[in-house]
C-alpha cells in the first residue's frame, strides 16, 4: 500500500508589490493555518517518510512547518522544481518516480494542479482544494510506477476553515 497527502500550500501575501510570484511568502493566516493544520494531522496519527515540495516560498515555506511538527529533516525536504505550477500530469510523472522505500509521501503545491490530480487519482470531483487543504489518498499497490489515474480511494480531505478556530484569523 502507498499513501499520498495532497497538500495546496498555505495563504501567501499580496503585500509586497515589487515580489514575483515564486517568492511570496504566507500571510499571517497562512503560518497560522500551516502550524494548525500541521497539529491536527499529527495529532489524528498520520506519518510521513517523505516530503517533496514546489521550491516556491510559499510552498516550501508551508512543508517546513509539518516537518517541524513531525520533527522531520528539514534538509530532507526534497524540492522538485517541475512541481511550481505543475499540472496534474507532470505531478502524476514526479509521484510515479518515487523510491518505493517511501510508503507514506506528502507533496506540497500549488493550484489548479493539485485539485485535478486529486480528481484524476481519486476519480472524485473536488471543486478546489482551499489553501493549506489536505488530501490523503490510498492506493492499493506495492510501487509508486503503478500509481494511475482511478486507482487511489481518498480517505480524507481536511483544511483550515473546517474549524471554528481558524474562521476568525485575519490576513
Amino acid at each position: 500500500m502507498k499513501t499520498l497527502f495532497i497538500n495546496r500550500h498555505a495563504k501567501s501575501s499580496w503585500k509586497f508589490e515589487n515580489i514575483n510570484d515564486f517568492d511570496r511568502p504566507l500571510n499571517n493566516r497562512g503560518n497560522k493555518a500551516a502550524a494548525f493544520l500541521a497539529k491536527k494531522l499529527k495529532d489524528k496519527g498520520e506519518e510521513f517518510d517523505l516530503i517533496v515540495s514546489s521550491p516556491a516560498n510559499r510552498a516550501i515555506s508551508t512543508a517546513e512547518y509539518f516537518a517541524k511538527e513531525f520533527a522531520y529533516d528539514h534538509s530532507l525536504i526534497e524540492e522538485a522544481h517541475s512541481m511550481y505550477h505543475a499540472d496534474h500530469g507532470t505531478m502524476l510523472n514526479i509521484i510515479d518516480n518515487m523510491p518505493d522505500k517511501f510508503q507514506k509521501v506528502m507533496i506540497f503545491g500549488h493550484n489548479p494542479g493539485l485539485t485535478n490530480l486529486a480528481n484524476v487519482l481519486t476519480g472524485d470531483t473536488l471543486g478546489n482544494i482551499p489553501t493549506c487543504g489536505i488530501i490523503k489518498i490510498n492506493f492499493d499497490v506495492d510501487t509508486w510506477e503503478k500509481v494511475s489515474p482511478g486507482s487511489g480511494t481518498m480517505e480524507f480531505f481536511d483544511y483550515p476553515k473546517r474549524y471554528k478556530e481558524m474562521q476568525m484569523i485575519e490576513d
